[in-house]
């Protein structure tokens, strides 16, 4: 696309219609002298999350002893953490080692995509494996009927499918809209909200199924998981042995915190209206869910399971033995 004469950087003319080709990411740059701190840690918490979520994968994999439902969900948490993070964090680490920090329109739009995917993916993933620990602790009986690997492998695929076919939709609703305004985006990556104030065309469609969004995949998934939390701790208390009390809680502690960590961002990033979008707040809720759960995710759950870290231990072993 030709940039016509007398065009601002970052838009094109073409019959008399002026065209949105690149965003500017906003970033940081509000914060010059923490650049080269925030460029150090993003670059850690990248590095932690990839190598501890590729981890996870290998060995839930390749142990025979990890072949459950619990951590074949894992597994897919994990993938999902690898592109969620991957979506959002080259990018921000370009920012902070230059001082302007451009993106494509389609670039933008296939960073809305893959962060939508994984973000939506991972809450129903969560909701998955909180059933998994309901059944398992208040179902005992029926857990390898209810839990087969058939049906795991269903939800897995119908997770992906369904969050895949969300991300499309937004992305697709996206490139509809005319930006004929600014085209600096108020984030170190591209978001709904933030693209939302930039538009100069009506933007009803998006908001409503932004809400309808918000809803199923927050709200619903939240309560759903409440509630799997209830029983569960209903029937742990209902428990006569402190010995079986400790084991129920400690196979559940792991997935909890991640939970509270994960939705805690999620709600304060997007559980608003557009209008009243805070880039401040944005930013500091979107550090949390797009680098810090995907790096604790790995730690919490190796650290607080033994089956991991024995498993684990396994690998390396079987490693170092073959070389």
């Amino acid at each position: 696309m030709e940039q016509g004469l007398g065009a601002a950087p970052g838009w094109a003319t073409r019959s008399n219609e002026t065209l949105m080709i690149e965003f500017v990411l906003q970033g940081f740059s509000e914060l010059p002298r923490l650049r080269l701190p925030l460029f150090c840690c993003f670059f850690s918490l990248y590095t932690v999350a990839l190598m501890g979520n590729a981890v996870i994968i290998a060995v839930g994999s390749h142990s025979a002893s990890l072949q459950s439902p619990m951590y074949f969900f894992l597994c897919n948490l994990a993938a999902m953490d690898i592109v969620c993070t991957s979506s959002v964090l080259p990018k921000a680490l370009v920012g902070l080692a230059f001082e302007e920090n451009t993106i494509s329109f389609p670039g933008c739009m296939a960073q809305l995509f893959f962060l939508t995917w994984s973000a939506s993916s991972e809450l129903l993933l969560l909701t998955a494996m909180a059933y998994d620990r309901y059944v398992a602790i208040c179902r005992p009986l029926h857990y390898s009927s209810r839990m087969s690997p058939r049906l795991c492998r269903s939800l897995a695929v119908g997770v992906w499918a369904l969050c895949a076919l969300n991300g499309s939709l937004h992305a697709g609703l996206m490139t509809r809209l005319s930006f004929c305004g600014p085209n600096v985006i108020a984030h170190f990556f591209c978001e709904i909200p933030p693209l939302l104030l930039l538009s100069c065309s009506p933007t009803l469609v998006n908001s409503i199924m932004t809400v309808l969004a918000d809803a199923f995949y927050g709200v619903l998934n939240f309560l759903l998981t409440l509630v799997s939390y209830g029983c569960i701790v209903a029937s742990i208390l209902r428990m006569r042995s402190a010995a079986g009390r400790r084991r129920a809680f400690s196979t559940c502690s792991s997935h909890l915190l991640v939970v509270s960590v994960y939705y805690s961002a999620v709600f304060c990033a997007y559980i608003s209206p557009a209008s009243s979008y805070s880039p401040e707040r944005s930013k500091v809720s979107a550090v949390l869910y797009t680098m810090l759960s995907p790096t604790l995710n790995p730690i919490v759950y190796s650290l607080r399971n033994t089956e991991i870290k024995h498993a684990l231990g396994r690998l390396v072993q079987f490693y170092f033995e073959s070389m």
